[in-house]
């Protein structure tokens, strides 16, 4: 297939899942065009074989697209600029405590934590994986992902302060979790086994300090530009032109992209915020609606990488219970964090959302699919496809519901008393 074709029959199913979700299904719509992908994908899969002109097109576009370069280089510096430009900087600002200690300490924590509690599972049914590669499972999957985050906080009932320590979390670890993802990978090849402390150290700098330099110039630039023009077209070109520069920017210098990119967010979003109200409405509007459209997009083809994976009947058990280590590495890599930083708000509900709002999605897979053939590969990339469908189809749909009864619990507590 040509890229235009590509292009061409991805957005109609886009167009094709946004109108059958809409109209019948009535879900959010990134859980609707999720589920309708991996619906088309389980098809396509029973059917193996299929004469259907459509399907078989559909599976060219699977084959054919390089989700991870897709998502990692050119869509996630669009999604992550967006959601920053929306985001409130003054409740930042307030939380940074927190937010700072979640999106680096506690992916540290759920890394480890998950790849022991993985090593001890694939020794118990005899499938034993060695303790590097488990660790490098749980360094790909333990950061949230902002887009999967952002679009279903959009229409959450988590309280304010959840929300912002949430969404800011799954914009900042990003950076931590490809670096961490990185490092342990290059342990897992012979060339790299003395890797060293400078070594890592020089790589968490370079991307991390690379990223706020480029981000912030990035920001400051963009910001200074929109303000002395006044034609809404131009502000827009402008917007679009700073986020591919800083993206060509950070690939040329192997800078943090994810990081760059929410800094010259915030930093438009807040500059312009003040200054000229209608251009930051306009600005905001617009690109909220190509976060939307993008995101769409995302969740079509991560449905569709379904007839991609390693067929999943061979590993399901271990995907299966995957999903619970996620689950208990996420609660513990945030139960110290919280008693030392949010002393104020901290309870076991307000744990317990925390948790369930960490939802995984189309990151950890790109960074699965990028894995270089080993004999843990299709394990790893299997039992990650396992818990981010989970994460957004399970968590997603039921997290209101959570919330709702956490907060209904506490209220019903607070009258007893």
């Amino acid at each position: 297939m040509t890229l235009f074709a590509i292009i061409a029959v991805l957005i109609i199913l886009c167009a094709v899942f946004s109108y059958i979700n809409e109209r019948f299904i009535k879900l959010p719509g990134t859980i609707g065009v999720v589920l309708l992908s991996i619906l088309v994908s389980i098809i396509i899969l029973i059917a193996d074989k299929t004469s259907y002109n459509v399907m078989s097109a559909i599976t060219d576009i699977a084959h054919q697209i390089d989700f991870s370069n897709v998502l990692l280089n050119i869509m996630l510096g669009f999604l992550l600029f967006a959601s920053a430009l929306h985001f409130d900087y003054h409740q930042l600002k307030i939380l940074r405590a927190p937010v700072l200690v979640m999106s680096t300490v506690s992916v540290l924590i759920s890394a480890f934590v998950f790849g022991l509690l993985l090593y001890g599972l694939t020794m118990f049914f005899h499938h034993q994986v060695p303790f590097i590669y488990c660790l490098l499972f749980g360094a790909l999957i333990s950061p949230t992902d902002p887009v999967a985050v952002n679009a279903l906080l959009k229409k959450s009932r988590v309280p304010a302060a959840l929300r912002t320590i949430i969404a800011g979390e799954s914009m900042f670890n990003d950076a931590l979790g490809l670096i961490l993802f990185i490092t342990v990978l290059g342990m897992t090849e012979q060339a790299a086994t003395g890797i060293s402390f400078k070594e890592i150290s020089f790589i968490f700098l370079h991307e991390v300090g690379g990223g706020l330099i480029i981000g912030a110039i990035g920001g400051l630039i963009c910001s200074k530009l929109i303000k002395s023009v006044y034609t809404h077209p131009t502000i827009f070109l402008i917007s679009i032109a700073t986020v591919l520069s800083i993206s060509l920017i950070d690939e040329k210098i192997n800078a943090s992209i994810p990081l760059s990119t929410v800094v010259a967010g915030l930093i438009v979003g807040n500059r312009i915020s003040d200054e000229k109200q209608s251009d930051s409405k306009f600005l905001k509007g617009v690109w909220q609606l190509m976060d939307e459209v993008l995101n769409t997009i995302l969740f079509v083809m991560m449905g569709l990488q379904l007839v991609l994976m390693p067929f999943l009947k061979d590993y399901w058990l271990i995907g299966a219970f995957s999903i619970l280590i996620i689950l208990i590495a996420r609660f513990i890599s945030i139960f110290a964090p919280a008693v030392l930083v949010l002393r104020k708000t901290t309870n076991v509900g307000n744990l317990f959302i925390l948790t369930w709002a960490g939802l995984r999605g189309g990151i950890s897979v790109a960074m699965a699919l990028s894995l270089p053939d080993s004999p843990y590969s299709q394990v790893i990339l299997s039992g990650c496809y396992f818990i981010v469908m989970f994460s957004i189809l399970v968590q997603g749909l039921s997290l209101n519901k959570v919330v709702d009864r956490i907060v209904s619990h506490r209220e019903k507590r607070l009258r007893n008393a």
